[in-house]
């Protein structure tokens, strides 16, 4: 008996094992058309507080806007007086680029201004003291050879018609003084070319040769203040914040840089920049009230304060990422003070801003 059982086993088996196999696929065919309940996201999206509201996407700034600094004159970059996150006051040193040849240069000039103030002052004290007493002895021994000289040739005047003298002996008394009143004339006329002075012209001259030196030390001086970068001034600001640095001591700097050299804000209190769509503005109002929220954490809400609209509409350039977002959008800028700064916040977060447009 158990002999026929086992032997009609193989042909029970095999049709309970087609039914088991049929009921399987269709359970996974079943299965696999039912959809999955939709997992929560890990950061929830954030919400419009407002039933009737205008959104836009918020990048936070400095209150002075986030200042780029440059060099003003390429070179290379001898000293960085600052760090990320130092204070600053305006006028304070932020770097400075090599001035070793501009040194030299003002060392040269500043000689060349020394020498040509020299020149002008000893023309302006002519004549010295020391020179007029030899120039009236000149003018003494001038006068005293147009004696001697006019002695000897009255002399031979006198003897010419006796023959006691011959007529070239009478013509050489009569040149030599010709000869020695001539020098007397002029030892007159250097002394009184010595008492008159500098000539005028000659002492324009010799200040302009000044003026021109003096400023070419005020310009390297000037060149030399441009290697030295300083925190600009602003009304209203006392210090800055040092946000970002992108450069070190001995790197080439140019001009313009390819990216900010040094970034400077005023962070006592950040302002949010918002893009309005301009589909969005006919129903914005600057007087409407507007809240922000931070990118992933949308529960706590920041009450903004409006603070001015720039009234040209740019293109976008702040992209959210979304595969919706169209590049080509055009959008108004609109300045918010941010008015509760009791959890972190930095320049450059993005932020939900959502602007009540119920009225």
């Amino acid at each position: 008996m158990l002999i026929k059982t086992l032997s009609s086993l193989p042909k029970i088996l095999a049709p309970l094992l087609a039914v088991a196999g049929f009921g399987f696929a269709l359970y996974s065919v079943l299965s696999a058309q039912q959809q999955k309940p939709p997992r929560p996201p890990f950061n929830a999206p954030a919400k419009s507080p407002y039933q009737h509201m205008v959104a836009g996407s918020g990048i936070t700034e400095a209150r002075t806007r986030n200042i780029a600094i440059g060099a003003a004159v390429p070179g290379i970059l001898r000293t960085l007086a600052v760090q990320v996150g130092e204070s600053v006051r305006p006028g304070d040193l932020l770097f400075a680029v090599d001035d070793r040849s501009l040194t030299a240069d003002l060392n040269v000039r500043q000689a060349m201004l020394k020498a040509a103030e020299a020149q002008l002052q000893r023309l302006k004290n002519m004549p010295r003291e020391e020179e007029i007493e030899p120039s009236e002895l000149r003018i003494e021994e001038a006068q005293a050879r147009v004696t001697q000289t006019l002695d000897q040739y009255q002399r031979a005047e006198k003897l010419l018609p006796s023959n006691a003298i011959s007529e070239e002996e009478f013509i050489r008394a009569k040149q030599g003084y010709a000869v020695a009143d001539k020098q007397w004339r002029q030892a007159k006329a250097e002394h009184a070319l010595l008492l008159a002075g500098a000539w005028k012209e000659d002492i324009a001259v010799a200040q302009a040769t000044v003026e021109e030196n003096r400023a070419e030390v005020a310009r390297i001086q000037t060149e030399l203040e441009r290697l030295q970068v300083r925190a600009p001034s602003q009304p209203g600001v006392e210090r800055f914040e040092v946000l970002q640095v992108n450069v070190r001591p001995g790197e080439y700097v140019g001009t313009p840089p390819t990216e900010p050299l040094i970034v400077l804000g005023d962070i006592e209190r950040l302002h949010v920049r918002v893009d309005i769509d301009e589909h969005d503005i006919p129903r914005f109002n600057k007087q409407a009230q507007a809240v922000a929220k931070l990118r992933g954490d949308p529960k706590i809400e920041f009450p903004l304060t409006f603070v001015r609209i720039e009234p040209y509409v740019i293109p976008k350039r702040s992209l959210t990422g979304d595969n919706t977002e169209r590049v080509d959008t055009r959008v108004l800028q609109v300045i918010y003070a941010l008015n509760k700064q009791d959890e972190p916040i930095y320049v450059g977060q993005q932020m939900d801003v959502f602007i009540d447009a119920a009225r």
